[in-house]
């Protein structure tokens, strides 16, 4: 009997002894799943402030005359210079005499490759710079894939082919390229003289740059067009269809140096960047939501009549002109600043500074700021907000703080605090485990 009993008290004892180790666990797990404490890393961070407006890019352009029947060839590249008299565009008379001139281009292009290899001394120093050439233009070839802009990658495709046949010929021997020269120099003569008279070539009036796109506001949109204009002047010019007569396949000529921006902001907006240009030396910095993808310096050139509280802003400028020959219709920004400070998430930001007073109790004041952990200490630190994004704030010290004096400095909040973002019963000075 005395053993049975041991034995009923033994299991009695583990029993209880699992149940404590079980309940032990189970607080802690709920305690570790119900803790509400959240924290992140507060960082440095910049953001831009800056008025969006959507208007029209304005050029002086000129449609150059579409030359009717036959094949056209474009000899320019988008945005390329042509002076007064250049050739823009052949015009064959039918797809043989463009298939001779392709068969032309050929054999010119193997010519001046031959020339090449033939003309340059065999060095070392020559293969390595054709080498190093090839690889430059894989790698650009690469990157204009990767941005989609298939127009370039095609000429620098073309020059890829050119120099890779050159390092190919430079292998060659010099009575080799004498002879393929001779033999090319007469193919040449023979289709030369068979192209007489088949094709036509479109010149350039006056000097410009290229531009293959033409929409039918060359001659709506001008800079003329927008002195002492209004919103809805703007609007109506914009809202005409393109002018079939204006259409041309050939393409046309964006004159001069300058491009100006046509945009409709509320008055107190363009106000404000009138200020803003005389404050800053009298240029602002504008940015296109696609095509350019680089600021652009821009004056304020002129501000219209008001109309229902809004403007015609009127922007000018004369840098990467070549850039912007297919812009029209363009969403903009003018950077107006910048703002930084410290990132911090919005919920984390408190009202009110809680602390223990000498009898134990908590009491609050208005303060705004955040509690940071410091060690295993939640410790208040007073903010001032220098920007509210959607999801974010930036925040800086706040402005009574002295960094000079040792207990002010230990509440100035800084990049790579760890920034309590939720947390039960917060005060200053509150330990969490």
């Amino acid at each position: 009997m005395k053993k049975k009993k041991s034995g009923i008290g033994t299991k009695l004892l583990m029993a209880a002894l699992f149940l404590g180790v079980a309940g032990y666990f189970g607080i802690q797990a709920f305690q570790y799943l119900d803790d509400p404490l959240g924290v992140t890393l507060a960082y440095r961070y910049e953001v831009e402030q800056a008025v969006d407006m959507t208007g029209y890019v304005v050029r002086e352009e000129r449609v150059l005359p579409d030359e009717g029947g036959g094949l056209l060839r474009i000899q320019r590249a988008e945005g390329e210079r042509v002076a007064a008299g250049g050739t823009v565009a052949s015009v064959y008379a039918d797809q043989a005499s463009l298939d001779r001139q392709a068969e032309i281009d050929s054999l010119e292009s193997r010519v001046e490759q031959l020339q090449y290899a033939q003309n340059l001394a065999l060095a070392a120093e020559t293969t390595r710079k054709l080498d190093a050439q090839i690889a430059q233009n894989l790698l650009e070839y690469r990157r204009l894939l990767a941005a989609d802009r298939l127009y370039d990658a095609e000429s620098v495709v073309l020059e890829l082919r050119a120099l890779v046949l050159k390092r190919d010929y430079s292998n060659a021997g010099g009575e080799d390229a004498a002879l393929q020269l001779q033999e090319l120099g007469a193919q040449l003569l023979t289709l030369r003289s068979q192209a007489e008279g088949t094709v036509r070539r479109v010149t350039a009036p006056e000097a410009g740059l290229y531009s293959a796109e033409v929409d039918g506001y060359e001659t709506v949109l001008t800079p003329e067009a927008l002195d002492g204009l209004t919103p809805s002047g703007l609007a109506a010019l914009t809202a005409n269809p393109a002018d079939p007569a204006a259409v041309s396949r050939t393409g046309k000529l964006v004159l001069g140096d300058e491009w100006r921006y046509a945009a409709v902001l509320p008055f107190e907006d363009a106000a404000a960047l009138q200020s803003l240009q005389a404050e800053s030396g009298g240029t602002l910095c504008l940015r296109f939501s696609k095509g350019v993808d680089r600021d652009l310096p821009a004056v304020l050139e002129s501000i219209g009549p008001r109309e229902d509280g809004r403007v015609v802003a009127v922007f000018r400028g004369t840098a990467y002109l070549r850039d912007l020959t297919l812009l029209r219709q363009q969403r903009a920004q003018i950077i107006t600043g910048v703002v930084s400070g410290i990132r911090i998430p919005r919920e984390s930001l408190r009202a009110e500074r809680a602390y223990l007073d000498e009898n134990g109790k908590t009491v609050t004041e208005d303060r705004a700021g955040v509690y940071c952990l410091v060690g295993r200490e939640a410790r208040f630190k007073p903010v001032e907000v220098v920007h509210s994004g959607e999801s974010f704030i930036l925040v800086a010290p706040a402005p009574e703080l002295d960094q000079s004096v040792e207990k002010d400095a230990k509440r100035i909040i800084r990049p790579g605090e760890q920034v309590i973002v939720s947390a039960r019963g917060l005060f200053d000075g509150k330990v969490l485990t």
